[in-house]
């Protein structure tokens, strides 16, 4: 009888996902040449030989209204995906992050007796922590970025495998800060501020005016202070030019499309949105202040449902606070300049800033790819 190449049911749901993937089925194919790998994937997946059944934009659905128009399709997608891969029976099926979507697909394929593995944590340790029960349930294995989120499965006798964060292993421990500035345009001996008002439509329009009004505060201190703002899209940039033209018309300002990482890099200190760019500006060695605001009820009632002392990556990684996170109504653009000022003004506190980012920035860069893939393996062997 022949023997069947190894065998891998992947699938991911939004851009993120497909990077993840595609670095996992490199990091495969380097021990195993002929492996297989079949499920629904983006375009940096299909080139690295992923077959895909379904195109991954197919499950990138944003908003409640959204989900819900599109529901009917996504629901046929998953029943799909339940008989193709009970049919086809891989050694492991690999659901990368879209949790809504993959752990339930999980959950159904692991009753079937097919090995699953969850790639990314859901926030669980956050809020909503009774899904771990349904994840323990749907999966055989947790691959995790970060410690602190093994920790809290360990907890709850969840198997978890931290195999640190990809973003950490792909910036460099000492970033070149020069290098950084001349691309931008940015004088070496500036002071220089990055400002990240999110990704989102409404996190552009509820954080813009106010960090708009901080970098107005700081330049009446700092009078040549150079101010740089990546923004993610055409779409997020044009919000930004009308919120600009009508707050700040005369700030001076690099707006950058995309450039998030440079613009951190070449900034003594960054006023941002928190999510995953904290993580980045610490890996990026930047010091940084967390701006954010949400609607009331929103706020209220995250205030209620979230479990951590903080909201920032770099401070739940530490477990203090490192970076000032200034919410709701302390969001405001003299708590914010006041904070940032000491970052700018750099000095002994700020260099052991920079070292702790560093510590942590190696205490998260463990080869993430090669993990993940070994973990595969491991439980494909089993």
């Amino acid at each position: 009888m022949p023997v069947r190449e190894l065998t891998i049911g992947i699938v991911a749901g939004e851009t993120s996902g497909d990077i993840l993937g595609a670095g996992l089925i490199r990091a495969l194919k380097a021990r195993h040449p002929d492996a297989r790998f079949v499920g629904v994937a983006g375009p940096l997946m299909q080139a690295e030989g992923c077959e895909a059944w379904f195109e991954m934009e197919e499950l990138a659905v944003m908003g409640v209204v959204e989900v819900l128009e599109r529901l009917p399709r996504l629901l046929k997608i998953r029943r799909e995906l339940t008989q193709r891969f009970s049919e086809l029976r891989p050694d492991v099926f690999v659901g990368i992050d879209a949790p809504d979507f993959n752990i339930t697909l999980e959950g159904r394929l692991k009753q079937r007796g097919i090995r699953t593995i969850h790639y990314v944590s859901p926030s669980v340790w956050a809020w909503r922590q009774k899904r771990v029960f349904k994840i323990g349930k749907a999966t055989d294995l947790v691959l995790a970025f970060l410690p602190f989120e093994k920790a809290f499965y360990d907890r709850f006798n969840v198997p978890c495998r931290f195999i640190g964060h990809t973003m950490a292993d792909a910036m460099p421990l000492n970033p070149d800060k020069q290098a950084a500035r001349r691309e931008l345009g940015i004088a070496p001996d500036a002071q220089c501020l990055a400002l990240l008002p999110g990704s989102r439509h409404a996190e552009v329009e509820m954080l813009s005016a106010d960090f708009l009004k901080t970098a107005l505060l700081l330049r009446e201190r700092y009078p040549a202070l150079e101010v740089v703002v990546p923004l993610v899209n055409a779409k997020r940039r044009e919000q930004f030019e009308r919120i600009k033209a009508e707050i700040a018309p005369d700030l001076p300002a690099h707006l950058l499309d995309g450039q998030a990482r440079n613009a951190m890099y070449a900034s003594d200190a960054a006023l941002l949105a928190s999510g995953t760019a904290a993580l980045e500006c610490m890996l990026a060695k930047c010091p940084m202040v967390v701006g954010y605001r949400m609607k009331p009820f929103t706020f209220w009632l995250a205030e209620r449902l979230v479990k951590t002392d903080y909201v920032s990556l770099p401070n739940l990684l530490a477990g203090r606070e490192l970076v000032t996170e200034l919410l709701q109504h302390d969001c405001v653009p003299d708590k914010l300049a006041d904070a940032l000022m000491p970052l700018l003004q750099g000095g002994d506190e700020v260099e052991r800033l920079k070292q702790t980012f560093l510590e942590l920035h190696r205490q998260i860069r463990c080869g993430a790819d090669e993990q993940a893939a070994q973990a595969v393996l491991e439980l494909a062997q089993r």
